[in-house]
């Protein structure tokens, strides 16, 4: 079983890694991996100039060793025409030593050439290779350019964004407790035209029955009032006006006198 340690170590890693992925850009790194092959170019060209460099010292080196040996030979010719031969022969050994050195530098000449060629050849490879790697990566800029755009739009679009995201829960909560408060008025008004649920502004100890009594005697009270305002009247026949019999009904006090 791992460590409390060894848990806690691999919990921050994964963290880590987590927070660099969000804070790696690849565009940032694609101009990195750039700018270091650039840099080793330039390395690889700086060596390819001091070769060169190196190669035109040696030629002058020759250049002027075999202007020495011409300079000596002539020199051991006139020593020898003026009878002079051992002077003639110490100008020899001296051309002779020349002539040594001259052929060491030729056999560096020719090193240092074949280095050089192998140094312009690698460079222009080199050269190539970061001219198809800079293609490859704008093109893939652009790519992730794009395609990071395009997830923007769209999650401003279909709300997959954390601000879109919480407006539509926002609203989705509305909706939800609205069609809940409507579904409570509903069951509400019908248990009341029921019966199930009385009315609170009705005065206490009323029903429905009592209602309609009341109302039936309201509608005798003003069959009464009517008779007797038609009684007040002037007669207009011999026969005298009477009075209709108002209904008769359990709810009537004269009725039940």
């Amino acid at each position: 079983m791992p460590s409390i340690t060894a848990r806690i170590t691999a919990l921050f890693r994964v963290k880590a890694n987590k927070a660099l992925d969000r804070a790696e850009d690849p565009r940032e790194v694609l101009d990195y991996s750039y700018e270091q092959q650039r840099e080793m170019l330039q390395r690889v060209r700086r060596g390819v100039a001091d070769v060169a460099t190196g190669r035109k010292r040696v030629e002058l080196q020759v250049n002027q060793l075999q202007q020495s040996e011409g300079k000596l030979r002539t020199q051991a010719q006139q020593a020898l025409a003026a009878g002079r031969e051992d002077l003639a022969r110490e100008a020899l050994t001296r051309r002779t030593a020349v002539a040594s050195q001259i052929t060491d530098l030729e056999g560096q000449l020719v090193s240092l050439r074949e280095q050089e060629e192998k140094l312009t050849l690698a460079a222009q490879r080199l050269q190539a290779k970061v001219d198809a790697f800079r293609t490859r990566k704008e093109t893939i800029k652009a790519g992730y350019t794009a395609a990071e755009a395009q997830t923007r739009i769209t999650e401003a679009v279909t709300g997959i964004g954390e601000e879109l995201g919480d407006v539509g829960l926002a609203m989705q909560r509305a909706q939800d407790k609205t069609e809940q408060m409507q579904a409570r008025a509903g069951a509400l008004d019908e248990l009341m035209a029921s019966g199930a649920l009385e009315d609170a502004t009705v005065p206490a100890g009323h029903d429905d029955i009592q209602a309609e009594l009341e109302r039936m005697s309201a509608g005798q009270d003003v069959e009464r009032e009517l008779a007797r305002m038609k009684a007040e009247l002037p007669a207009a026949g011999p026969a005298a006006v009477e009075a209709p019999e108002p209904p008769k009904g359990p709810a009537d006090p004269e009725a039940t006198s």
